[in-house]
């Protein structure tokens, strides 16, 4: 392009006209390269793990308080978050109160308490959209709401009980996990309509997008499976059953750069880590009981996985494994948030003194 301009500037005005009109008809001609199907289609494996599993670490605290920031509401359970960098907003599900709160991690302080959320599990930000979109469980159906004026803007009916959230953004495509309904739903984020539903095979765990090969990666539970989706087609191209050593796998992060899964088994109480180049389970390590949310920092390689029993076990990545840093614990501490760009990791607490409180902390020693 560059030297069709520079040869344009050397030629007469009307020839110049002329090759630029033919050069702009020749662009508008040739079709758009389109995205990238699912790469990870192939037939179904099973990722073994034969070593142990190591103890837990002694370590101290990987976590520091910074501060209880007090939230509205009732004592109760939280579930999911989903920060929004850019803006520094972040969305926490408050399950027990069927609230969305948002909290402005910049300001320090909440901007929004949203009623018409009924036991809300899942929520995501999604900055492309201008949308946040939030699972209400209690009356079925995903939640979408305007992220500027945080206003509902639609409703979309389907799941039987929504819980993780993910965006494919070629396609433009929410996909939504049905837990219970054994599905993962669909959703047009032009439309806010389901065009697709697709048969899991057994109970929907997190659904997370891949940016690395372009798939959605769900749990399925109770089959002790992952399954990746092409989400141009909807298709489930391929799965990969897991090892018992990491069992009833809900809590799912792909770390898209290096090519990481990590997996967190509810009844094992134990984090995979699968490599999504070889299929393969590089470890398996001790986390909390019952554990559910995961957040990472990529800045530092630092992975948090919280778990119901109140224990936040804290990983960092070195070479493509993890090492275990120590442990964090906090009542109920289940849910996690990390904030990249300054490195504060964010517990809703359900019941600190009879009050639901936002504990922001900073890893050791920074």
């Amino acid at each position: 392009m560059r030297a069709f301009l520079a040869l344009a500037l050397l030629l007469p005005v009307r020839i110049a006209a002329q090759l630029a009109f033919w050069l702009t008809a020749i662009l508008i001609a040739t079709p758009q390269t389109p995205p990238a199907a699912c790469t990870l289609a192939g037939p179904s494996v099973e990722a073994h793990w034969s070593g142990a599993i190591p103890p837990a670490s002694t370590a101290e605290a990987p976590l520091r308080v910074i501060t209880d920031v007090r939230l509205p509401g009732s004592a109760s359970r939280f579930d999911y978050q989903s920060l929004e960098s850019a803006s520094g907003r972040l969305f926490i599900s408050h399950m027990g109160a069927g609230q969305l709160l948002v909290f402005d991690v910049r300001a320090g302080k909440v901007i929004g308490n949203l009623d018409g959320f009924p036991t809300v599990t899942g929520v995501l930000a999604v900055p492309a959209e201008h949308r946040a979109y939030a699972s209400a469980a209690g009356d079925p159906a995903v939640v979408v709401v305007d992220d500027s004026t945080l206003r509902i803007v639609a409703r979309v009916p389907g799941p039987r009980f929504p819980d993780g959230i993910a965006y494919a953004p070629a396609e433009r495509r929410v996909f939504v996990s049905d837990e219970s309904g054994g599905r993962d739903f669909v959703i047009d984020a032009r439309t806010n309509t389901v065009v697709a539903q697709i048969e899991l095979g057994g109970e929907a765990g997190n659904t997370q997008y891949d940016a690395g090969s372009h798939c959605v990666i769900v749990a399925v539970q109770t089959a002790n499976q992952l399954a990746f989706i092409d989400p141009a087609t909807s298709a489930i191209v391929r799965r990969i059953t897991l090892d018992k050593a990491v069992r009833h796998p809900h809590g799912v992060y792909i770390d898209a750069t290096n090519r990481l899964a990590f997996i967190a088994g509810e009844e094992s109480g134990t984090l995979g880590v699968l490599d999504l180049r070889s299929l393969r389970l590089r470890q398996v390590l001790p986390i909390g009981t019952d554990p559910d949310v995961l957040a990472f920092d990529p800045a530092l390689g630092r992975l948090c996985v919280a778990a119901e029993s109140g224990v936040v076990a804290v990983f960092e990545e070195r070479e493509g494994s993890l090492v275990q840093l120590g442990w964090y614990r906090a009542p109920k501490a289940h849910s996690v948030a990390v904030d990249p760009a300054t490195h504060r990791v964010y517990l809703p607490l359900a019941n600190v003194n009879g009050r639901p409180v936002l504990r922001i902390l900073m890893p050791n020693p920074l």
